[in-house]
């Protein structure tokens, strides 16, 4: 027997005063109703009613499970309106991890704008460079820059920047302009720590891939370190354009080997899964797409 329905059967009697009035509110038979009643003090082996041709009253344990019937029936309409409330709007904490320098180029002025079209979100942003693992660390959502290999976490891309060789006017006139890859074991870098291929450069030139080993004066864990290296002369960088698109538009900073790419990564939004994604998420993520439908960064 679905214990619920006996419960809510119970307080109907109750309420209602009758037998006959229960079974009319809960759109059950007379015979329904008696025998829901009837199972409920069988199973907890108490009279709950005493019943006289008249008129219904409650026993002493009548009383109080009444009572206790009512608090939890009302907790359960309580949690029920919650959910439906929290399913057509965002509601709650949101955890996420976001790349340093983008997160404060690009990112910083989304969180105040998520929040005025939905207040009753908490957020709560991590700006980090590492991977950070979205079920060991409880992140609803991760932004990363990569080109991702396949995995069990679900993407959704956001927008893309491509990695560009470039270097500050002075610099190139100080040590000359590289006029092809293998150039750049001769010149001074300044290396991003977390690049995947380290210390090797790829580039796609007219004749194909092409991969030199460099020898970086300067490393770091942080892009913007890289960018103010190259503004200060000390050599060339590879950064995306999300972070040297300006400088790059200014002069500040020159594109080197133009001819010679190097690759295109995605900026995705990655979550654990689609399948009970919380309106919260979904209303972030794309919250999150059409802030970047529009490009701003110079390609």
């Amino acid at each position: 027997m679905d214990r619920f329905l006996e419960l809510r059967t119970f307080a109907e009697v109750v309420d209602a005063g009758s037998f006959a009035a229960a079974a009319d509110r809960l759109e059950l038979s007379r015979a329904a109703v008696s025998r829901h009643v009837a199972e409920l003090e069988a199973r907890l082996g108490v009279r709950l009613l005493h019943r006289t041709t008249r008129k219904l009253s409650l026993s002493e344990e009548g009383e109080v499970f009444h009572a206790r019937a009512r608090q939890l029936l009302a907790d359960m309409e309580e949690a029920e309106t919650e959910i439906t409330s929290r399913s057509r709007e965002a509601v709650g904490l949101l955890r996420v991890s976001v790349p340093v320098s983008f997160g404060i180029r690009h990112l910083a002025d989304v969180w105040g704008a998520f929040r005025r079209k939905h207040p009753k979100v908490t957020l709560e942003i991590d700006l980090s460079d590492r991977v950070a693992d979205l079920a060991e660390e409880g992140l609803d959502l991760a932004i990363r820059i990569a080109s991702l290999p396949s995995s069990s976490l679900v993407t959704r891309q956001l927008a893309t920047t491509r990695m560009v060789l470039c270097a500050s006017p002075q610099y190139l006139r100080r040590a000359g302009r590289p006029k092809h890859p293998r150039d750049l074991a001769e010149h001074a870098v300044v290396a991003y720590s977390y690049w995947s291929e380290r210390d090797e450069w790829e580039f796609d030139g007219p004749d194909g891939a092409v991969t030199v080993r460099t020898q970086p004066c300067i490393r770091t864990n942080n892009g913007d370190v890289c960018r103010a290296a190259a503004l200060q002369h000390q050599g060339l960088i590879l950064q995306p354009t999300f972070l040297v698109g300006e400088d790059l538009r200014a002069g500040t900073l020159v594109e080197v080997l133009p001819g010679y790419r190097s690759i295109t990564l995605g900026i995705h939004a990655v979550y654990q899964s689609r399948k009970h994604m919380t309106p919260k998420l979904r209303l972030l993520i794309d919250f999150l797409a059409a802030w970047f439908r529009e490009p701003r960064w110079p390609a």
